[in-house]
Protein backbone atom coordinates (compact mmCIF):
# COMPACT_ATOMS: atom_id res chain seq x y z
CA UNK A 1 0.00 0.00 0.00
CA UNK A 2 1.53 3.18 -0.90
CA UNK A 3 2.53 6.10 1.92
CA UNK A 4 1.81 9.50 0.81
CA UNK A 5 3.40 11.00 4.38
CA UNK A 6 6.35 12.59 4.63
CA UNK A 7 8.64 10.06 6.86
CA UNK A 8 9.86 11.61 10.19
CA UNK A 9 13.29 11.46 9.27
CA UNK A 10 13.17 14.69 6.80
CA UNK A 11 11.49 16.83 9.40
CA UNK A 12 14.67 18.48 10.61
CA UNK A 13 15.63 19.23 7.49
CA UNK A 14 12.63 20.40 6.41
CA UNK A 15 12.33 22.55 9.35
CA UNK A 16 15.61 23.88 8.88
CA UNK A 17 15.33 24.26 4.95
CA UNK A 18 11.79 26.78 6.08
CA UNK A 19 13.81 28.80 8.75
CA UNK A 20 16.05 29.48 5.76
CA UNK A 21 13.11 30.53 3.96
CA UNK A 22 11.61 32.48 6.09
CA UNK A 23 14.39 34.10 8.24
CA UNK A 24 16.80 34.90 5.77
CA UNK A 25 15.50 34.74 1.90
CA UNK A 26 12.22 36.16 2.59
CA UNK A 27 13.94 39.17 4.55
CA UNK A 28 15.95 39.92 1.64
CA UNK A 29 13.97 38.92 -0.77
CA UNK A 30 13.10 42.33 -2.57
CA UNK A 31 16.20 43.80 -2.01
CA UNK A 32 17.68 41.67 -4.45
CA UNK A 33 15.02 41.67 -6.69
CA UNK A 34 15.12 45.64 -7.02
CA UNK A 35 19.39 45.24 -7.41
CA UNK A 36 19.55 42.73 -10.19
CA UNK A 37 23.06 40.80 -10.36
CA UNK A 38 24.55 42.34 -7.10
CA UNK A 39 25.46 39.29 -4.75
CA UNK A 40 23.61 38.32 -1.99
CA UNK A 41 26.42 38.71 0.32
CA UNK A 42 23.86 37.21 3.31
CA UNK A 43 24.02 33.63 1.75
CA UNK A 44 27.74 33.46 2.78
CA UNK A 45 26.61 32.44 5.96
CA UNK A 46 24.63 30.01 4.65
CA UNK A 47 27.45 28.47 3.07
CA UNK A 48 28.88 26.20 5.91
CA UNK A 49 25.22 25.68 7.31
CA UNK A 50 23.84 23.82 3.82
CA UNK A 51 26.93 21.93 4.28
CA UNK A 52 26.31 21.42 8.34
CA UNK A 53 22.95 20.12 6.85
CA UNK A 54 23.85 17.61 4.04
CA UNK A 55 26.89 16.21 6.71
CA UNK A 56 23.99 15.87 9.09
CA UNK A 57 21.62 14.12 6.90
CA UNK A 58 24.07 11.97 5.18
CA UNK A 59 24.70 10.44 8.31
CA UNK A 60 21.32 9.42 8.96
CA UNK A 61 21.04 7.70 5.73
CA UNK A 62 18.85 9.92 4.38
CA UNK A 63 21.83 10.96 1.61
CA UNK A 64 22.39 14.78 1.40
CA UNK A 65 20.89 17.86 0.94
CA UNK A 66 20.01 19.66 -2.57
CA UNK A 67 22.40 19.25 -5.13
CA UNK A 68 25.03 17.72 -3.57
CA UNK A 69 24.41 13.84 -3.07
CA UNK A 70 25.85 11.17 -5.43
CA UNK A 71 22.45 10.17 -6.95
CA UNK A 72 21.92 6.49 -7.39
CA UNK A 73 19.63 5.39 -10.14
CA UNK A 74 20.93 2.47 -11.47
CA UNK A 75 19.86 -0.43 -10.05
CA UNK A 76 16.87 -0.97 -7.11
CA UNK A 77 18.05 -1.01 -3.39
CA UNK A 78 18.37 -4.46 -2.08
CA UNK A 79 16.92 -3.16 1.85
CA UNK A 80 13.62 -2.35 -0.11
CA UNK A 81 11.95 0.99 -0.05
CA UNK A 82 14.55 3.80 0.03
CA UNK A 83 14.08 7.15 0.39
CA UNK A 84 17.13 9.34 0.12
CA UNK A 85 19.23 12.03 -1.69
CA UNK A 86 16.52 12.53 -4.81
CA UNK A 87 13.50 13.28 -1.98
CA UNK A 88 15.93 15.19 0.20
CA UNK A 89 16.35 17.39 -2.38
CA UNK A 90 12.85 17.93 -3.81
CA UNK A 91 11.69 18.13 0.27
CA UNK A 92 14.18 20.71 1.18
CA UNK A 93 14.38 22.83 -2.03
CA UNK A 94 10.00 22.75 -1.99
CA UNK A 95 10.54 25.12 1.63
CA UNK A 96 13.71 27.45 0.85
CA UNK A 97 11.48 28.46 -2.66
CA UNK A 98 8.59 28.83 -0.35
CA UNK A 99 10.96 32.08 0.57
CA UNK A 100 12.59 32.67 -2.99
CA UNK A 101 13.48 31.02 -5.94
CA UNK A 102 15.81 33.00 -6.88
CA UNK A 103 18.16 32.70 -3.76
CA UNK A 104 17.49 29.43 -3.67
CA UNK A 105 19.36 29.30 -7.14
CA UNK A 106 22.64 31.09 -6.38
CA UNK A 107 22.92 28.93 -2.70
CA UNK A 108 26.62 27.88 -2.80
CA UNK A 109 27.14 24.05 -4.01
CA UNK A 110 23.28 23.57 -4.84
CA UNK A 111 23.44 24.28 -8.47
CA UNK A 112 21.80 22.35 -11.14
CA UNK A 113 25.47 21.75 -12.27
CA UNK A 114 25.24 19.35 -9.06
CA UNK A 115 22.74 17.63 -9.93
CA UNK A 116 24.43 16.63 -13.36
CA UNK A 117 27.39 15.90 -11.47
CA UNK A 118 25.42 13.09 -9.27
CA UNK A 119 23.86 11.99 -12.16
CA UNK A 120 26.88 10.75 -14.35
CA UNK A 121 30.57 11.04 -12.43
CA UNK A 122 32.10 8.29 -11.45
CA UNK A 123 33.41 8.17 -7.67
CA UNK A 124 36.84 9.56 -8.31
CA UNK A 125 35.03 12.61 -10.28
CA UNK A 126 32.89 13.23 -7.47
CA UNK A 127 35.21 13.18 -5.09
CA UNK A 128 37.01 15.88 -6.97
CA UNK A 129 34.04 17.96 -7.90
CA UNK A 130 30.82 16.70 -5.59
CA UNK A 131 31.14 19.94 -3.83
CA UNK A 132 32.23 22.84 -5.77
CA UNK A 133 29.33 25.13 -6.68
CA UNK A 134 28.22 24.00 -10.64
CA UNK A 135 26.47 25.34 -12.71
CA UNK A 136 25.11 24.17 -16.06
CA UNK A 137 25.90 24.89 -19.25
CA UNK A 138 23.27 23.44 -22.24
CA UNK A 139 21.38 26.00 -24.52
CA UNK A 140 23.33 27.80 -27.00
CA UNK A 141 22.60 30.78 -29.69
CA UNK A 142 21.28 28.32 -32.28
CA UNK A 143 19.10 26.00 -30.33
CA UNK A 144 16.77 26.21 -27.04
CA UNK A 145 14.69 23.22 -26.17
CA UNK A 146 16.76 20.53 -28.78
CA UNK A 147 19.18 19.30 -26.75
CA UNK A 148 20.67 17.19 -29.01
CA UNK A 149 21.43 20.36 -31.43
CA UNK A 150 24.50 21.12 -29.42
CA UNK A 151 27.36 22.92 -31.49
CA UNK A 152 30.01 23.73 -28.92
CA UNK A 153 32.51 21.02 -29.52
CA UNK A 154 34.92 19.39 -27.31
CA UNK A 155 38.28 18.22 -29.62
CA UNK A 156 40.49 15.42 -27.85
CA UNK A 157 43.97 16.51 -27.67
CA UNK A 158 46.78 14.46 -26.16
CA UNK A 159 45.52 14.29 -22.69
CA UNK A 160 43.56 17.23 -22.99
CA UNK A 161 39.78 18.52 -24.56
CA UNK A 162 39.86 21.64 -26.41
CA UNK A 163 36.49 22.89 -25.66
CA UNK A 164 34.81 25.97 -28.58
CA UNK A 165 31.41 27.25 -28.31
CA UNK A 166 28.83 29.47 -27.07
CA UNK A 167 26.61 28.89 -24.06
CA UNK A 168 23.65 31.34 -23.10
CA UNK A 169 21.73 31.41 -20.19
CA UNK A 170 23.49 29.79 -17.60
CA UNK A 171 22.21 30.14 -14.49
CA UNK A 172 24.72 30.84 -11.51
CA UNK A 173 27.49 31.08 -14.77
CA UNK A 174 29.71 33.62 -13.69
CA UNK A 175 29.15 33.31 -9.75
CA UNK A 176 29.84 29.38 -9.93
CA UNK A 177 33.03 27.57 -9.28
CA UNK A 178 32.37 25.45 -12.33
CA UNK A 179 30.25 24.70 -15.31
CA UNK A 180 29.08 21.61 -16.60
CA UNK A 181 29.07 22.03 -20.42
CA UNK A 182 27.36 19.78 -23.06
CA UNK A 183 29.65 19.48 -26.06
CA UNK A 184 30.22 16.96 -28.80
CA UNK A 185 33.36 14.83 -29.43
CA UNK A 186 32.89 14.11 -32.72
CA UNK A 187 29.32 16.30 -34.72
CA UNK A 188 29.41 13.78 -37.65
CA UNK A 189 27.97 10.94 -35.30
CA UNK A 190 25.28 13.13 -34.20
CA UNK A 191 23.53 13.37 -30.23
CA UNK A 192 25.41 9.98 -29.67
CA UNK A 193 28.56 12.30 -29.28
CA UNK A 194 27.16 14.83 -26.80
CA UNK A 195 29.07 14.51 -23.55
CA UNK A 196 29.46 16.63 -20.65
CA UNK A 197 32.38 18.17 -19.34
CA UNK A 198 33.31 20.29 -15.95
CA UNK A 199 35.23 23.42 -16.66
CA UNK A 200 36.58 25.20 -13.73
CA UNK A 201 35.85 29.00 -13.13
CA UNK A 202 39.62 30.60 -14.07
CA UNK A 203 40.09 28.22 -16.76
CA UNK A 204 42.13 30.39 -20.19
CA UNK A 205 39.33 30.22 -22.83
CA UNK A 206 36.20 30.30 -20.81
CA UNK A 207 34.85 34.09 -20.79
CA UNK A 208 31.59 35.40 -19.17
CA UNK A 209 30.37 38.06 -21.78
CA UNK A 210 27.56 38.93 -20.62
CA UNK A 211 24.77 39.01 -17.56
CA UNK A 212 21.64 39.67 -18.25
CA UNK A 213 18.40 41.12 -17.00
CA UNK A 214 15.35 38.86 -16.65
CA UNK A 215 12.11 38.82 -15.73
CA UNK A 216 12.40 37.21 -12.62
CA UNK A 217 14.72 35.52 -10.18
CA UNK A 218 16.97 38.33 -10.70
CA UNK A 219 18.82 37.56 -7.23
CA UNK A 220 20.61 34.57 -10.04
CA UNK A 221 22.38 35.55 -12.10
CA UNK A 222 21.97 34.32 -15.35
CA UNK A 223 25.26 34.10 -18.13
CA UNK A 224 26.57 34.34 -21.18
CA UNK A 225 29.90 32.39 -21.95
CA UNK A 226 32.18 32.01 -24.76
CA UNK A 227 34.72 29.17 -24.94
CA UNK A 228 37.77 29.68 -26.72
CA UNK A 229 40.29 26.62 -27.36
CA UNK A 230 39.12 26.09 -23.46
CA UNK A 231 41.41 23.32 -22.26
CA UNK A 232 40.30 20.86 -19.68
CA UNK A 233 41.74 17.57 -18.72
CA UNK A 234 40.18 14.53 -20.47
CA UNK A 235 39.74 13.43 -17.17
CA UNK A 236 37.13 16.53 -16.24
CA UNK A 237 34.96 14.60 -19.20
CA UNK A 238 31.56 12.85 -17.15
CA UNK A 239 30.61 9.38 -17.87
CA UNK A 240 32.40 7.06 -20.45
CA UNK A 241 34.58 8.51 -22.93
CA UNK A 242 33.23 6.06 -25.17
CA UNK A 243 30.89 6.99 -28.09
CA UNK A 244 27.66 4.45 -28.39
CA UNK A 245 25.53 5.39 -31.15
CA UNK A 246 22.90 3.13 -30.82
CA UNK A 247 23.01 4.42 -27.05
CA UNK A 248 22.48 7.69 -28.09
CA UNK A 249 23.12 10.64 -25.71
CA UNK A 250 21.00 8.73 -23.15
CA UNK A 251 23.81 9.08 -20.49
CA UNK A 252 23.82 12.86 -20.05
CA UNK A 253 19.91 12.96 -20.99
CA UNK A 254 19.79 11.12 -17.62
CA UNK A 255 20.73 14.46 -15.92
CA UNK A 256 17.02 15.72 -16.33
CA UNK A 257 15.68 12.56 -15.09
CA UNK A 258 17.50 14.01 -11.92
CA UNK A 259 16.82 18.12 -12.12
CA UNK A 260 13.22 17.84 -13.60
CA UNK A 261 12.02 16.64 -10.12
CA UNK A 262 14.14 19.24 -8.53
CA UNK A 263 12.55 22.12 -10.72
CA UNK A 264 9.34 20.74 -10.07
CA UNK A 265 9.63 20.96 -6.44
CA UNK A 266 10.91 24.85 -6.66
CA UNK A 267 7.67 25.17 -8.40
CA UNK A 268 5.34 23.58 -5.79
CA UNK A 269 7.12 25.65 -2.94
CA UNK A 270 6.77 29.32 -4.81
CA UNK A 271 2.94 27.99 -5.72
CA UNK A 272 2.40 27.10 -1.70
CA UNK A 273 3.94 30.26 -1.29
CA UNK A 274 1.39 32.48 -3.00
CA UNK A 275 -1.62 29.97 -1.44
CA UNK A 276 -0.67 30.41 1.56
CA UNK A 277 -0.18 33.97 1.29
CA UNK A 278 -3.67 34.93 -0.23
CA UNK A 279 -5.06 32.83 2.39
CA UNK A 280 -3.80 34.81 4.99
CA UNK A 281 -4.77 38.36 3.39
CA UNK A 282 -8.63 36.79 2.64
CA UNK A 283 -8.79 35.21 6.06
CA UNK A 284 -8.12 38.83 7.66
CA UNK A 285 -10.51 40.33 4.93
CA UNK A 286 -13.11 37.75 6.25
CA UNK A 287 -13.06 35.38 3.93
CA UNK A 288 -12.29 31.84 5.31
CA UNK A 289 -12.24 28.89 3.44
CA UNK A 290 -14.81 26.14 4.63
CA UNK A 291 -14.31 22.55 3.68
CA UNK A 292 -17.36 21.47 5.23
CA UNK A 293 -19.82 23.40 3.01
CA UNK A 294 -21.41 22.18 0.22
CA UNK A 295 -19.34 23.60 -3.41
CA UNK A 296 -22.05 24.85 -4.77
CA UNK A 297 -22.53 27.31 -1.65
CA UNK A 298 -18.82 28.67 -2.47
CA UNK A 299 -18.24 31.91 -3.47
CA UNK A 300 -16.73 32.41 -6.91
CA UNK A 301 -13.14 33.53 -5.12
CA UNK A 302 -13.13 29.66 -2.55
CA UNK A 303 -13.97 27.70 -5.69
CA UNK A 304 -10.64 29.16 -6.92
CA UNK A 305 -8.45 28.39 -4.46
CA UNK A 306 -10.25 25.00 -3.74
CA UNK A 307 -9.24 24.21 -7.46
CA UNK A 308 -5.97 25.89 -7.29
CA UNK A 309 -4.92 23.62 -4.26
CA UNK A 310 -6.46 20.28 -5.85
CA UNK A 311 -3.69 21.24 -8.63
CA UNK A 312 -1.25 22.49 -6.07
CA UNK A 313 -1.52 18.87 -4.61
CA UNK A 314 -1.54 16.95 -7.95
CA UNK A 315 1.91 18.88 -8.49
CA UNK A 316 3.38 18.02 -5.09
CA UNK A 317 2.65 14.29 -5.22
CA UNK A 318 4.46 13.88 -8.87
CA UNK A 319 7.22 15.34 -7.80
CA UNK A 320 7.61 12.96 -4.61
CA UNK A 321 7.16 10.01 -7.17
CA UNK A 322 9.51 10.89 -9.19
CA UNK A 323 11.89 11.40 -6.89
CA UNK A 324 11.25 8.40 -4.87
CA UNK A 325 11.28 6.13 -7.93
CA UNK A 326 15.09 8.13 -8.62
CA UNK A 327 15.86 7.06 -4.95
CA UNK A 328 14.64 3.15 -5.61
CA UNK A 329 16.45 2.48 -9.10
CA UNK A 330 13.68 3.09 -11.27
CA UNK A 331 13.52 4.30 -14.46
CA UNK A 332 11.56 8.02 -14.21
CA UNK A 333 11.89 9.68 -17.06
CA UNK A 334 7.87 9.86 -17.93
CA UNK A 335 7.52 10.63 -14.38
CA UNK A 336 10.38 13.84 -14.18
CA UNK A 337 8.64 15.20 -17.24
CA UNK A 338 5.18 14.71 -15.74
CA UNK A 339 6.00 16.19 -12.60
CA UNK A 340 8.31 18.97 -14.22
CA UNK A 341 5.19 19.69 -16.90
CA UNK A 342 2.57 20.41 -14.40
CA UNK A 343 4.50 21.70 -11.56
CA UNK A 344 5.18 24.49 -13.73
CA UNK A 345 2.24 24.92 -15.42
CA UNK A 346 0.16 24.79 -11.62
CA UNK A 347 3.06 27.30 -10.28
CA UNK A 348 2.17 29.88 -13.12
CA UNK A 349 -1.45 29.55 -13.31
CA UNK A 350 -1.92 29.41 -9.21
CA UNK A 351 0.85 32.65 -8.69
CA UNK A 352 -0.93 34.70 -11.34
CA UNK A 353 -4.68 33.66 -10.41
CA UNK A 354 -3.32 34.75 -6.74
CA UNK A 355 -2.29 37.86 -7.94
CA UNK A 356 -5.83 38.55 -9.67
CA UNK A 357 -7.77 37.36 -6.57
CA UNK A 358 -5.93 39.55 -4.19
CA UNK A 359 -6.53 43.01 -7.19
CA UNK A 360 -4.32 46.07 -6.65
CA UNK A 361 -3.21 44.30 -3.48
CA UNK A 362 -1.39 41.55 -5.07
CA UNK A 363 -0.12 43.55 -8.18
CA UNK A 364 1.54 45.79 -5.87
CA UNK A 365 5.37 45.73 -4.67
CA UNK A 366 4.24 46.23 -1.26
CA UNK A 367 3.57 42.00 -1.21
CA UNK A 368 5.43 39.46 -2.77
CA UNK A 369 3.06 38.17 -4.55
CA UNK A 370 3.93 39.65 -7.58
CA UNK A 371 7.73 38.86 -7.44
CA UNK A 372 6.08 35.29 -7.16
CA UNK A 373 4.25 35.34 -10.33
CA UNK A 374 7.08 36.87 -12.20
CA UNK A 375 10.19 33.66 -10.70
CA UNK A 376 7.39 31.07 -11.52
CA UNK A 377 7.39 31.71 -15.14
CA UNK A 378 10.82 30.46 -15.45
CA UNK A 379 10.11 27.23 -13.95
CA UNK A 380 8.34 26.26 -16.87
CA UNK A 381 10.50 27.59 -19.10
CA UNK A 382 14.51 25.95 -18.01
CA UNK A 383 15.21 22.48 -17.76
CA UNK A 384 12.86 22.18 -20.80
CA UNK A 385 9.76 23.57 -21.85
CA UNK A 386 5.89 22.45 -21.47
CA UNK A 387 5.43 21.85 -24.66
CA UNK A 388 8.75 19.14 -24.75
CA UNK A 389 7.82 17.57 -21.44
CA UNK A 390 4.55 16.35 -23.26
CA UNK A 391 6.44 15.32 -25.92
CA UNK A 392 8.66 13.35 -23.96
CA UNK A 393 5.60 11.94 -22.07
CA UNK A 394 4.03 10.98 -25.19
CA UNK A 395 7.39 9.14 -26.38
CA UNK A 396 7.25 7.04 -23.17
CA UNK A 397 3.23 6.25 -23.40
CA UNK A 398 3.58 5.11 -27.45
CA UNK A 399 6.99 3.80 -26.99
CA UNK A 400 7.89 6.05 -29.86
CA UNK A 401 11.63 6.86 -30.39
CA UNK A 402 12.35 10.97 -30.97
CA UNK A 403 12.48 10.72 -34.70
CA UNK A 404 9.66 8.84 -34.69
CA UNK A 405 7.23 11.52 -32.80
CA UNK A 406 9.00 15.06 -32.94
Amino acid sequence: MINLEIPKKFKPLINQAHQVAAHVFRPVSRKYDANEHAYPVELDMLAAIMDGMNDAVAQTGMGEGAGAGKLKQDAKTSDGIHNGTNMSTVLSLQELCWGDVGLSLTLPRQGLGNAAIAAVANDEQFARFGHKWAAMAITEPGFGSDSAAVRTTATKDGDDYLINGEKIYVTSGERADAVVVWASVDRSLGRAAIKSFVVEKGTPGMEVVRLEKKLGIKASDTAAIVFNNCRIPASNLLGSPEVNVEKGFAGVMQTFDNTRPVVAAMAVGVAKAALDRTRSILKKAGIQLDYQAPLNNSSQIMATLYRYEADWEAARLLTLKAAWMADNGMPNSKEASMAKAKAGRVANEITLGCVGLLGPMGYCEDELLEKWARDSKILDIFEGTQQIQQLIVARRLLNKTSSELK
